[in-house]
């Protein structure tokens, strides 16, 4: 049976509506974080930003939440910032910098959050969207989405979004995205490695879930120390990442849940995870 569990705290209703810039939903161990600006395409403003930064601290400290997985209300998952924040004749450099900011902080929040995050991409995935798509550490995507970070035909260059974007797909195919600004389809992303998955638009959730649900049976601890390891090492040269990786499963080895999986194995059980 499914479990969901709403998390309402700090909830602004409007008409029995919640009007929150970002939804954080409890279902089992894993938590949905969704987008929740659809007639903006779920554009990424400082309040939304802000808004997900506080979800993130929650789901930080959680203990039962092991996986997250990131969607986005409406016809799109997320078209950018919000340019209405962008334009005027008397912003200076102190106003984008806070904007920018923010976002780099929002990112790098994803990529130290102790949970497994995916994406979950319906509609369009644009500019600092495609970065979002890119921050998480897997991603699924319906057939009909589309990613681009299309900043050079509006004359802003997507510095921001290329981070994560050349981490994930190489140089050659991020700057082939970030110089012509074009859509890719999804088949294209899966191949260049920007997502993992593509399934039909009317498979897209239980997909998700089906996905979550399968890495969150596991050890928070154990998913959390492997996360933060992999990252460490990932971009390190060969005898370094083996530095790391060797000191890192030596001390996973004598981690409790470490131990009781080794002998839930021998013994032929389930293990019962402790999450330490």
């Amino acid at each position: 049976m499914k479990l969901r569990i709403q998390v309402r705290s700090s909830e602004i209703l409007q008409g029995g509506v919640n009007m929150e810039p970002v939804l954080l939903d409890k279902d089992g161990p894993m938590a949905w974080l969704t987008l929740n600006r659809p007639e903006k395409r779920n554009a990424l403003s400082l309040e939304l930003m802000k808004n997900m930064l506080d979800k993130l601290k929650i789901i930080e400290q959680d203990q039962d939440i092991h996986v997250v997985v990131i969607r986005g209300n409406g016809p799109a998952f997320c078209a950018g910032h919000n340019l209405e924040e962008m334009v005027g004749a008397d912003l200076g450099v102190p106003h984008f910098h806070k904007i920018f900011s923010v976002c780099a902080e929002m990112m790098q929040t994803l990529f130290k959050l102790p949970q497994p995050v995916i994406a979950q991409v319906h509609g369009i995935a644009t500019a600092a969207g495609c970065q979002l798509v890119a921050a998480c550490d897997l991603a699924i995507a319906e057939t009909g989405a589309q990613f681009a970070t299309p900043g050079v035909k509006i004359g802003l260059f997507c510095s921001t979004p290329s981070v994560p974007l050349v981490r994930a797909v190489g140089r050659r195919r991020a700057l082939e995205m970030l110089l012509t600004g074009r859509f890719i389809s999804a088949e294209e992303a899966e191949r260049f490695g920007l997502i993992n998955r593509i399934v039909a638009p009317d498979k897209l959730v239980e997909q998700a879930r089906n996905w979550a649900m399968e890495i969150a049976q596991y050890s928070r601890y154990t998913l959390a120390f492997g996360k933060r390891t992999f990252y460490n090492q990932v971009d390190l040269d060969t005898p370094s990442a083996y530095n790391i990786a060797t000191h890192a499963i030596v001390m996973n080895c004598i981690a409790e849940d470490a131990q009781e999986g080794m002998l839930a194995f021998l013994e032929k059980r389930e293990p019962e995870w402790k999450n330490r």
